[in-house]
């Protein structure tokens, strides 16, 4: 795969690989944008969603075969990122020979290295070191070496120990340099063969040598293929050390085994990466096979969907075009009908799988959430049927974006990474309604509320008076938070290893450790402590539905809760069946949660960006001025030559006209770049201010409810 920040040419670098694969002219090579098959990528010279092409490359006279991923760069779209190194073994990270390593560079690195996949670098525009900074052939390796030590460092920074050897080596061929745009690029062992020198760089560029011969004498798809080939692993090389990290099940099972091998003849296991909805042949599941054959007509078992299906037809992706194929085996990708049910994150098994305990990849862990929403609804109210069809549609391909319903307004609610996710997915709603004319709210952002501390217990009874529960709620600590965020401890995991993950380390009791009945996916968490209670696990389902629909809204703005334990310590259940109902047992359970949570001191919480500046040393100042102005801090500060690199933390609501700021104040002589961080308390001054606006807004009282309202 690629991988990189906004804008250093990944795009522009599979063009040329597809040039050598000749499936595209060499006259359009490298501005063709092949990858960039979404209409609105085109327009915006970016990249939005993954695209998977193979690619055919003999080195020595060895026939290979490479799959290929082109990922987004830009932070909004990371979703795309995180699913697609699931089906990686390595990566090319581009990095622009000016900017140097990027924030989302650093981003991007840490995910692949979580996933147990091998980085290497491809250093692009090195033509902007010679025709922008006008530096000497010196020069240029001065500052190629410097990229490589700022890129080591990330790898030394987030690699387990054993994977820190990973760190790239241009001496034996693992740093790539050249320019994708002009098709040129060179590893130091082809430099040596071909006789390479950098002073030929600045003829070119300078001199009016011109860059064509650069790139007939060192094609950059040479460099770049033959340095993936070298060291980048094979499918059954990778899987040895990769499954262990992304599979949780028993390594010393049929199916462990053939994962670790990569055996096309064992039980077949396909992880899936991606879902598209192809207008003309419904949803496609785009994943890895990681064992066995997928094959046109073989019947399946979907792990967490907890469904037989038979896949239709196999073909694999070549851009926006599929071909059929018929089978695909193990260590490649491939593209799949006939699963309705299939969604990114799923594992897909072999039929005869389904009752032997197989346990599914571990959840794909996003580095981002939904922090930016905007209402929409249809000026024609009989555009509605279409309009939910096809938003649902587009949140099944992409899990980033979430659909909601305001059942108080009737609004439906588009949350996204960011505005610029918002703004191309509303695009691709028009242009998958045939442009339903709809009215869209400004940008909201998202908060949260949490507890400070451990509220009080609360005995509440149901509506009938037959059903009573005793519960007190509590936050969660850091560690716990940290276990949860990373993707270690889900809800669907085998509950021995989450409670040993939770007791270890976390600190939990093992009482409560073993008794957790759900986790949301704000990362509330609900624990039955009860004991002996005559009737509880026939309402078992309905308690857990009752703490979904209570944790989704808190008390204080109907804000979903996040990092709450609520703990069920005692409850009596009616003996028929006709008087413990999810009308009676739901209210009971919200009203004693939202009682138990405003005596435990009560916080609203806001997303907080990570906002990284480089600028010239003459506007440092009014960088700084605009970070403090919007309530942000400094977090550190260097110096790089001119440059200053400040590093800082923004609230999401100050960061609205952030843009529009910085360019005026540093006349566009500042890069930056924002990435969610952490949600963080706002501060006690604005609390009250926030929520009252997001209650008027929602159509709330205009009062902060109290306990007498839930305990009567």
């Amino acid at each position: 795969g690629t991988l990189a920040h906004v804008d250093p040419g990944k795009t522009t670098l599979s063009d040329t690989l597809l040039l050598a694969a000749g499936t595209i002219s060499p006259k359009v090579a490298a501005t063709a944008l092949a990858l960039d098959y979404v209409p609105i990528e085109q327009m915006r010279q970016m990249t939005v969603k993954a695209a998977n092409v193979s690619l055919f490359h003999e080195k020595d006279g060895v026939p290979f075969v490479i799959n290929l991923v082109d990922t987004p760069g830009h932070i909004d779209f990371s979703g795309h990122v995180t699913r697609s190194l699931r089906v990686m073994d390595g990566a090319v990270v581009v990095v622009d020979s000016v900017e140097g390593v990027m924030t989302q560079t650093e981003t991007v690195v840490r995910q692949a290295l979580e996933e147990r996949v091998r980085p290497l670098l491809f250093i692009n525009k090195v033509d902007r070191l010679v025709r922008e900074l006008r530096l000497s052939p010196e020069g240029v390796q001065r500052r190629l070496v410097e990229i490589i030590r700022d890129f080591n460092g990330l790898i030394d920074l987030y690699a387990e120990p054993e994977f820190r050897r990973w760190k790239v080596d241009a001496a034996r061929g693992q740093v790539v340099f050249g320019s994708a745009l002009h098709r040129w690029g060179v590893s130091v062992p082809l430099g040596r063969r071909k006789g390479f020198r950098f002073d030929m760089v600045v003829e070119a560029y300078l001199k009016g040598g011109g860059w064509e011969w650069l790139a007939e004498r060192f094609p950059l798809y040479e460099a770049i293929l033959d340095m993936v080939i070298e060291h980048v692993p094979d499918p059954r090389t990778a899987q040895r050390y990769r499954v262990p990290k992304i599979w949780g099940g028993d390594l010393n099972s049929e199916v462990g085994r053939a994962m670790l091998e990569c055996d096309p003849d064992g039980p077949l296991v396909f992880a899936v990466s991606k879902v598209v909805d192809d207008p003309h042949a419904g949803l496609v599941a785009t994943g890895r096979v990681f064992s066995g054959v997928i094959e046109d007509g073989v019947e399946v078992y979907l792990l967490r969907a907890g469904r037989f299906e038979r896949v239709q037809q196999v073909g694999m992706y070549m851009g926006p075009y599929r071909e059929v194929v018929g089978r695909i085996p193990a260590g490649n990708i491939a593209a799949v009908l006939g699963l309705e049910y299939a969604r990114a994150g799923e594992t897909v098994v072999d039929r005869r799988l389904s009752g032997a305990g197989v346990e599914p990849f571990e959840a794909l862990h996003y580095v981002s959430e939904p922090v930016v929403t905007i209402a929409i609804e249809p000026k024609r109210s009989s555009d509605l049927p279409r309009l939910i069809d096809v938003l649902r549609r587009m949140a099944i391909e992409d899990p980033t974006l979430r659909v909601t319903i305001n059942r108080e307004t009737g609004e439906y609610l588009l949350s996204g990474m960011g505005t610029l996710h918002l703004e191309i997915a509303l695009w691709d709603l028009q242009q998958r309604t045939g442009g339903i004319e709809v009215e869209v709210s400004p940008p909201i952002v998202v908060y949260r509320e949490s507890v400070r501390r451990r509220g009080e217990r609360f005995e509440v009874k149901s509506p009938n008076k037959h059903n009573r529960f005793l519960i007190e709620v509590e936050p969660l600590d850091e560690e716990t938070l940290r276990l949860l965020e990373s993707g270690r401890v889900t809800e669907d995991m085998e509950w021995r290893r989450r409670a040993r993950i939770l007791r270890e380390e976390a600190g939990w009791d093992a009482d409560e450790a073993r008794n957790i009945w759900a986790i949301d996916e704000h990362f509330n968490i609900f624990v039955d402590l009860t004991k002996g209670v005559q009737y509880l696990n026939e309402v078992k389902d309905t308690i857990i539905n009752g703490f979904r629909w209570t944790v989704a809204a808190g008390p204080l703005a109907a804000e979903p809760m996040r990092g709450v334990k609520v703990r069920m310590l005692d409850a009596v259940i009616h003996e028929d069946p006709a008087h413990r109902g999810p009308a009676q047992l739901m209210p009971a359970i919200k009203n004693a949660t939202m009682a138990s949570f405003l005596t435990g001191n009560p916080v609203l919480l806001e997303p907080i960006y990570r906002i990284d500046v480089k600028v010239v040393q003459e506007f440092l100042s009014q960088v700084i001025k605009i970070i403090t102005m919007k309530r942000g801090r400094i977090v550190s500060m260097e110096q790089k030559g001119r440059l200053a690199i400040i590093r800082g933390e923004l609230p999401v609501a100050e960061s609205h006209d952030l843009a529009d700021q910085m360019r005026s104040a540093t006349q566009g002589r500042a890069f930056w770049a924002t990435e969610f961080s952490r949600w963080a308390p706002v501060p006690e001054s604005l609390a009250l201010d926030i929520i009252m606006r997001i209650r008027e807004r929602k159509g709330l009282p205009k009062r902060l409810p109290t306990v007498e309202d839930y305990v009567k």
